[in-house]
């Protein structure tokens, strides 16, 4: 993801008399005397943020440690030995992006799959982004590639101008190394691009007024075929204002292309529809709250979120497409039902073998799952991987039906592995390891929240330290994303390697499973849904708590770290619970929970947290809206906020407006704005690994040197 009084009459004329897209997008807050903060672009509050930027620079640059932290971190990022993980296996070549030190937005770059599985893959560049960039005077970020199988000769190339959601595609021919002339080419928008065929394309773009969701995404899917205009596309399927987006979507089983439409009605619900051999769109019989992963062998794989009929949430069933396609689908065949501590995360399917990735008491496992065409029954076999390691599947060679999967933990660095259909797992490629993991240890503890629920969290700290420490934790709570332990030069995510460089100085690093995510499937994330938010706090505050209770820390030297989703959940946190952390650390935050939903991307988030405009749904949302909860007289923890000017999802004002007003209380703030990056923060290394220097100077500023 992730995401009224007047004002004061003067202002109020101001900003009607001009009004601005920035206040005609969303109604106005009445008596916010930091609406003017909203305005993206504009001159007083961008000088604001340059002022904001240069006071943290000038005080966090002097720490001690900022410049060797920072040399650090960048060689850390740019190191050559890193995992070159595959993009696409596009029959016998696999293509990656790698970037480093001498390529900081990436080389496109493929190999044959016999020496990438070998571990000595023979790169060859197919696309050079920074020079690309250079040479069209456009800070382009790579955005990835969608090359038409079988022959995978065409490409759909999704290029962002300095990193924002929104994109130009361009069509690219891997023959000739070259974009191709008079090609598919679609202007920058947040648009869902799929091939048809070679010469035809479903495109959801911007194509005009009217043609986008209140969320700001495509709601019109049109046909574009070959060597006509895009104002010359004919309508496939369109929605409605309120939906949050309509895209097509072609899956491959075998040789068959398989076209859908997927209507998104909420965050969480969806119409899936197929496209039938006569070009009519016939619904499937998929849930709504359900999730498509994929095709095998006439199998429509799907993942329910909610119970259907005596089926489980969180299990695997299948329905056979072709009697989807006929309009006579039946009730679906279970395929895997997920158990108390066990759920289904990812999927992959190859030609013959299905994937899945789940989760143990957040620990990764990965399953081999066949079906008999004669039985129609599912068998699975375990594949061993690492021990309670976190594993990603990172792709698949369909025809050869390899899985690729990546393996790490906290103390462990990462490794690339491959697996086949009747074969153990083994490693293509293995990190050297960054420190010596022999000072350090992990172990899984649990806390009990309010409610009674166990919360699990990963706990991280240099062996023979005794006593009580600074702690930092960092957590995200929502839209069904588990937090899993990578390694320590990883930690916490889009903060480089500051999780190594704090417990290096023997405090405790700590990563916290709190409800809204997905570590225990969809009940864990329904339980902090909406009106049951507040869960997700309170977990936050019992891992803080048992940290205490158990000696590690003390109340006033706990950090608390997330984005996006996660900078609400610190925000509500700080301002719930001053006394008892000690820093917040916000990375592209949402705050201002009155007016998110007409900030930005916000209105495609009303399923996670609810509605502001309903006074039902406020009722609730007012209790914790980090913004509206500041009250003056009352001191906050010094709190550090980080995002990003071309943020397009998560409007850059929720920042902006949170610091201003914190700063008001007398509150410490410290504010980094980068100009490029989007949501993501960082178009390259060396913005990261800054990232990462400024973050520790302010927890060790914060957390330790003020005992």
């Amino acid at each position: 993801m992730t995401f009224p009084a007047k004002l004061r009459s003067g202002l109020l004329a101001i900003a009607m008399a001009s009004t601005p897209a920035w206040i005609a997008a969303a109604p106005a807050a009445t008596d916010d005397p930091y609406l003017w903060l909203e305005d993206i672009e504009g001159a007083r509050p961008i000088a604001q943020v340059q002022q904001w930027n240069g006071e943290t620079d000038r005080l966090l640059r002097a720490a001690p440690s900022f410049e060797k932290d920072r040399a650090r971190a960048r060689a850390i990022l740019d190191d050559e030995s890193q995992i070159a993980l595959p993009d696409r296996v596009m029959g016998d070549q696999v293509t990656n992006l790698w970037r480093d030190a001498k390529n900081p937005r990436g080389l496109w770059r493929s190999s044959d799959l016999a020496s990438y599985i070998a571990g000595k893959p023979v790169w060859k560049t197919i696309i050079d982004v920074d020079a690309l960039g250079k040479a069209e005077g456009k800070s382009w970020v790579w955005h990835g590639a969608d090359c038409l199988a079988p022959d995978y000769r065409r490409c759909l190339v999704s290029l962002s101008p300095g990193g924002t959601d929104a994109d130009v595609v361009r069509e690219f021919d891997l023959t000739t190394g070259q974009f191709v002339e008079g090609g598919f080419t679609l202007p920058e928008a947040k648009s869902d691009v799929a091939w048809l065929d070679r010469d035809t394309l479903l495109v959801a773009t911007d194509y005009g007024a009217g043609s986008l969701t209140d969320s700001g995404y495509p709601r019109v899917v049109k046909k574009w075929r070959r060597g006509t205009p895009l104002a010359a596309a004919t309508l496939v399927r369109e929605g409605i204002a309120s939906d949050i987006s309509v895209r097509p979507r072609v899956e491959l089983d075998g040789d068959r292309r398989w076209a859908f439409i997927d209507r998104s009605l909420s965050f969480y619900s969806n119409e899936l529809y197929l496209e039938d051999d006569n070009g009519r769109l016939i619904r499937t019989p998929v849930p709504e709250t359900a999730d498509m992963r994929g095709l095998i062998e006439g199998q429509m794989i799907v993942l329910l979120n909610d119970p259907l009929g005596e089926i489980p949430a969180g299990s695997l069933v299948s329905w056979p497409i072709a009697d989807v396609a006929a309009g006579k689908a039946g009730a679906p065949q279970l395929i895997l039902k997920p158990t108390k501590t066990t759920v289904v995360e990812e999927v992959r399917a190859s030609d013959h073998v299905l994937w899945v990735k789940q989760l143990d008491n957040v620990s990764g496992a990965l399953l081999a799952m066949t079906r008999d065409p004669a039985s129609g029954r599912w068998t699975s076999r375990a594949v061993p991987l690492a021990d309670k390691a976190t594993v990603h599947l990172a792709g698949t060679a369909d025809r050869q039906d390899l899985v690729f999967a990546s393996v790490e933990g906290m103390l462990t660095p990462p490794s690339l592995m491959v697996a086949g259909a009747a074969t153990p797992a083994r490693t293509i490629q293995q990190l050297p390891a960054r420190f010596d993991a022999s000072r350090f240890s992990v172990e899984q503890r649990f806390a009990t929240s309010k409610d009674g629920t166990r919360v699990p969290y990963f706990l991280a700290r240099r062996k023979g330290v005794t006593g009580p420490v600074p702690a930092f934790i960092h957590a995200y709570g929502g839209f069904r994303a588990a937090q899993t332990p990578t390694y320590l030069t990883t930690e916490p995510y889009r903060a480089g390697p500051l999780g190594l460089f704090w417990v290096e100085d023997g405090n405790a690093y700590v990563l916290a499973n709190i409800r809204g995510g997905g570590e225990y499937g969809p009940t864990w994330h329904q339980a902090a849904l909406r009106e049951k938010r507040q869960n997700a706090f309170d977990d936050l505050a019992a891992v803080a708590e048992d940290l205490v209770k158990t000696g590690v820390s003390t109340k006033g030297r706990i950090g608390i770290s997330g984005r996006s989703n996660g900078g609400v959940l610190v925000g509500a946190a700080m301002t719930q619970r001053p006394d008892l952390y000690g820093a917040v650390i916000a990375g592209s935050p949402l705050e201002d929970m009155q007016r998110y939903s007409h900030m930005s991307a916000g209105a495609s988030w009303v399923a996670e947290y609810g509605d502001p405009d309903k006074p039902e749904d406020w009722a609730f949302l007012g209790k914790w809206s980090p913004y509206q909860n500041v009250e003056p007289g009352v001191h906050y923890p010094p709190a550090f906020f980080y995002l990003s000017t071309k943020d397009d999802r998560v409007h850059p004002g929720h920042a902006r407006k949170m610091a201003a007003k914190l700063k008001a209380t007398g509150s410490t703030v410290y504010y980094h704005e980068y100009l490029e990056g989007g949501h993501s923060v960082g178009a390259d290394h060396a913005e990261d690994a800054v990232r990462a220097a400024l973050l520790h100077a302010f927890l060790t500023k914060e957390l330790v040197e003020k005992k």
